[in-house]
């Protein structure tokens, strides 16, 4: 249930995968121009996701660094917002507080441009700005400081780099409303949600569409390949040559192949049908336990994504998340890895994936494990059954 941190949703070597790369590399490894996969992939996601232009790079890192770049070609401005706390792959401009400690994330109300690694310069990361998840003033508060020089926001529409952190009721339209009313866009980064949070991903959970959306990790079935779209507007930037949006590899086609098959013949309606079958099963099992042994806990799922958080308490940004005491999350991981389920390493940040080729074995064991580890955490269970579980 690692998942490859979300890829793998089609599970491993799905034979409409193999099928689809092993009749492609017959016919050629890399072209370097389009195909005709390229053109039914982008149809299909311009049908999922509600965007009708669509152009293919090969990462989460190069779909959300296009994004930045094109937000500010549009616009002609240079500073861009940033939530707090998400992760959008590691190019400069969005290298900026994804996991900040709390001694430097500075107040609430405004938090500091934190570089989160080295190498990073301070030019580069002055330009992005940052603000809370949930936290609609704050914006407001930026673009009326900084009027007519912020390109626009990029952002999780469902956060997932801090277990996950769900939209409040009406965020995602105002902000919307609010970034468009400065002149500023909206991007999703949907490298994680798209595919897993549904067919539409998260913009069609939401009924939220931005001006630009990445997706990646998912799409390719265990390609590398990630897509941006966007609408007319924003993308005809790159088919006038405004923007120069390049790459040799971008819609590789056994990426293409691997993608038109997953979008085809693996996360199909009846696919999505049988994960909210486990996803419902998963969620029930782990609160069943959660309320049997009194832990401090409550489960969180979107799709086929799902984690357990260590605190009673509602938690609406990385801030609440941050507080949390992770090494629940890490004693889990270890119950989990030792009972036979392979779990994101990084406890307390990442998810579960129930994959189409999951079953109901895979679901029971899983929570079956929560059960072991619940009851071992409440003092329930033997020193002998917890040193056979953890030993």
């Amino acid at each position: 249930m690692h998942g490859g941190y979300g890829v793998a949703l089609a599970g491993h070597a799905h034979p409409a995968i193999v099928a689809a790369v092993q009749h492609q590399v017959a016919r050629g490894t890399h072209f370097a121009q389009p195909t005709r996969d390229a053109l039914a992939v982008a149809r299909e996601l311009a049908r999922r996701f509600e965007l009708p232009q669509w152009r293919f790079v090969n990462s989460g890192t190069e779909a959300t660094m296009e994004a930045v770049h094109l937000m500010r070609a549009v616009t002609g401005r240079d500073l861009i917002i940033k939530i707090e706390g998400c992760y959008h792959g590691h190019h400069d401009s969005v290298q900026v507080s994804v996991y900040p400690d709390a001694d430097e994330i500075g107040p609430a109300h405004r938090p500091a441009s934190v570089p989160s690694s080295t190498g990073i310069p301070r030019a580069i990361t002055d330009l992005t700005l940052i603000v809370g998840f949930n936290d609609l003033a704050a914006v407001d508060l930026l673009l009326r400081e900084h009027h007519g020089q912020i390109a626009g926001l990029i952002l999780e529409p469902i956060m997932m780099n801090a277990g996950i952190i769900l939209p409040e009721p009406g965020y995602l339209a105002d902000l919307k409303e609010l970034l468009h009313a400065h002149g500023a866009l909206l991007t999703y980064d949907e490298v994680k949600t798209g595919l897993t949070a549904g067919p539409g991903g998260a913009t069609g959970m939401t009924g939220v569409t931005p001006d630009i959306i990445c997706l990646a990790k998912a799409i390719g079935g265990g390609l590398s390949v990630a897509a941006v779209g966007g609408t007319d507007q924003v993308m005809g930037h790159v088919a006038d040559g405004t923007y120069d949006m390049v790459g040799t590899f971008n819609g590789n086609p056994l990426a293409m192949a691997a993608t038109r098959a997953m979008l085809e013949e693996v996360v199909t309606p009846e696919a999505y049908q049988r994960i909210e079958r486990l996803r419902r099963r998963a969620v029930t099992g782990v609160e069943r336990e959660i309320t049997k042994t009194g832990l401090a806990a409550r489960v969180v799922s979107v799709g086929a994504k799902g984690c357990i958080v260590f605190t009673t308490e509602p938690v609406r940004d990385f801030r609440d998340f941050l507080a949390i005491n992770d090494s629940y999350s890490h004693a889990h991981w270890l119950f989990q890895h030792n009972g036979g389920v392979f779990l994101p390493p990084w406890g307390k940040s990442e998810q579960w994936l129930i994959s189409v080729q999951h079953d109901e074995a895979d679901i029971d064991r899983f929570t079956g494990n929560v059960a072991t580890f619940a009851a071992s955490v409440a003092g329930v269970s033997s020193v002998g059954q917890v040193r056979q579980i953890t030993g």
